[in-house]
């Protein structure tokens, strides 16, 4: 993140002060919540002595979520902030996160991982100029995260295809878009918040899905607007979610897991009674 931060700093012509705190390799996989206290406490000297000073947040993975947590405790900070970037951060729950602990039962970084911060981020976004950039590898994913989960209201939208979730830390695209966002803040697509997308993920256990099994689904509901709401079940019983828009494209992928079946085909009933044609 320094070598970004560098290579930011680089294409701009204003004096900059890089911050970019050390959190431990081994804390990372551990639990979160003293990252984001390390932050936090990294964060506040530069507040208070450079009070004229606009921030430029940047957030790689879990570092995106760490900011989050860090602003979302302190909204007084928010006016200070000139905008945030969150790459390849799984604001809606990582799915890798939700396998490893699907009963949230508190196994390391994966609960904190497998967190859904999207009502925070939308808060944030609807405040603070916020860019969310995401990585295509396999259509659907950076290898690590899905571009699903990335996502948040509010925020423009960028995805960069071919770029795994590694190279996300440090590439010139990323870069060449972040600098562009500091220029035009509408760069990207602007995301909104489709009112059946957020019920789905209002589900107990929804976790936000990768595409690729989109082509599996069957048609369960014709919605109001045109799109079409479609369930695939795979062969180890897990039901799969989608919303597709009129032209076949899939506007949201997500899984219910076991345990929330019952949540699942309860909320169907009611998609189908508030949102059905």
């Amino acid at each position: 993140m320094a070598g970004l931060a560098n290579c930011l700093v680089a294409e701009s012509a204003d004096a900059t002060q890089i911050v970019t705190p050390c959190l431990g390799y081994i804390q990372t996989w551990i639990r979160i919540e003293p990252l984001i206290r390390l932050v936090e406490v990294a964060a506040t000297p530069y507040l208070n002595d450079y009070p004229e000073t606009p921030l430029k947040i940047v957030g790689h993975s879990m570092g995106g979520l760490i900011w989050l947590e860090v602003l979302d405790r302190h909204p007084d900070w928010w006016s200070r902030i000139h905008s945030l970037v969150l790459v390849a951060s799984p604001v809606g729950g990582a799915d890798l996160g939700r396998m490893i602990d699907p009963f949230n039962l508190g196994i390391g970084i994966a609960a904190d991982l497998g967190k859904n911060r999207r009502p925070i981020a939308e808060k944030i976004a609807e405040n603070i100029p916020t860019l969310v950039i995401a990585g295509d590898l396999d259509g659907g994913s950076d290898g690590t995260v899905t571009i699903e989960c990335t996502k948040v209201p509010h925020a423009q939208f960028v995805c960069l295809p071919g770029l795994s979730h590694a190279a996300m830390r440090n590439h010139p695209e990323i870069v060449t878009t972040i600098t562009q966002f500091w220029a035009t803040p509408t760069l990207g697509e602007r995301l909104v918040a489709v009112p059946v997308i957020q019920r789905l993920r209002s589900i107990p256990g929804m976790t936000d899905g990768h595409w690729r099994d989109f082509h599996r689904s069957k048609v369960l509901l014709h919605l109001k607007e045109g799109e079409t709401l479609r369930i695939w079940k795979s062969p180890f019983n897990i039901y799969h979610v989608f919303v597709a828009s009129e032209d076949e494209n899939c506007l949201y992928a997500g899984f219910v897991g076991w345990f929330h079946i019952a949540e699942l085909q309860k909320a169907l009933e009611e998609i189908t009674i508030e949102y059905g044609a």
